[in-house]
């Protein structure tokens, strides 16, 4: 096959190693940033550009696409659609997680666990939002953040009715969630590809920071999931619509809550805390499906 991917950084690690898999198959990858793709959108012939060039139709996209660059990244992987182009996650999938909002009332409308989450407009607001999430302590989260920022954890209620009209004054959106003490730290992200958990495991944040993301210090283990948490990861990529993502949960005494679902999980924690090949299970799952104008949403929405 000849394979694209969109990725601004081809020296990440799992950028790297979704090359180094697709060739090992023996197939063909090109690296293309994001950013310096030119689209021509003329009626019945969508073209794309890079370099000066006119890229050629490949079987098959892989879009890396960085959160600060989504609106544009999802233009481009659009266009690729149009082009009959077999994305490894769908535009519109891609869309739905990076709306964290969107992506958690699409959960919820399912019936997956998810920690109780509020969202509200104005300072006014702040008091009954803190009731809504059963009070401090309590998560507050930007709808932007990625990789842990963003994410503040308030200790009493007026600290976090201040932090609460703090990013209200300034127009920000936030969620407020509850915050699932019995967790400790720690939470469990579930590798899906194609509609199979193919890798886990519990990452535990530093010590003094409840947040447990690798790219701050935290440190992971590979785990077997329950089957109730491999349930729970298999049917909230079915739900968003994704091939391949990052399922991540907290532990709590009801059951496995979602807290996000990553449509660009990083892959190098996951290798080397579970040894499992993830990147060559992306590129086996291509090999499978990608099909000329296979994609269901073909480039709409």
């Amino acid at each position: 096959m000849k394979l694209v991917m969109l990725a601004r950084n081809a020296g990440l690690y799992s950028h790297r190693r979704i090359v180094e898999a697709a060739r090992a198959r023996g197939h063909e990858i090109d690296v293309i940033n994001t950013l310096q793709v030119h689209m021509n959108i003329t009626s019945s012939q969508p073209l794309l550009r890079y370099g000066g060039k006119t890229l050629p139709i490949y079987d098959a996209i892989i879009p890396r696409i960085g959160a600060s660059v989504t609106h544009y990244g999802l233009a481009v992987l659009r266009q690729f659609e149009m082009q009959g182009v077999y994305p490894l996650n769908e535009s519109v999938a891609i869309g739905r997680s990076r709306d964290k909002l969107r992506a958690l009332q699409l959960l919820a409308r399912e019936g997956i666990g998810l920690p109780v989450t509020a969202f509200a407009h104005g300072p006014r607001k702040a008091e009954d939002v803190l009731k809504e999430v059963g009070g401090a302590p309590c998560v507050i989260k930007l709808l932007e953040g990625t990789q842990g920022m963003g994410v503040i954890l308030a200790d009493t209620a007026p600290s976090a009715k201040s932090i609460i009209e703090a990013f209200s004054a300034a127009n920000i959106n936030i969620l407020v969630q509850e915050f699932i003490r019995e967790a400790g730290g720690t939470d469990v992200r579930a590798l899906v590809v194609g509609g199979e958990v193919v890798a886990a495991m519990k990452r535990t944040g530093k010590i003094g920071d409840f947040r447990s993301n690798l790219h701050r210090g935290g440190k992971a283990e590979g785990i077997k999931l329950s089957d109730d948490e491999r349930r729970t990861a298999i049917r909230s990529a079915e739900i968003l619509g994704l091939n391949v993502c990052g399922v991540d949960m907290l532990r709590a005494k009801r059951g496995p809550v979602v807290i996000e679902v990553n449509s660009s999980p990083g892959i190098e924690g996951m290798e080397a805390a579970t040894g499992v090949d993830v990147a060559g299970s992306m590129i086996t799952l291509l090999e499978r499906r990608a099909t000329p104008h296979a994609t269901g949403t073909k480039g709409a929405g």
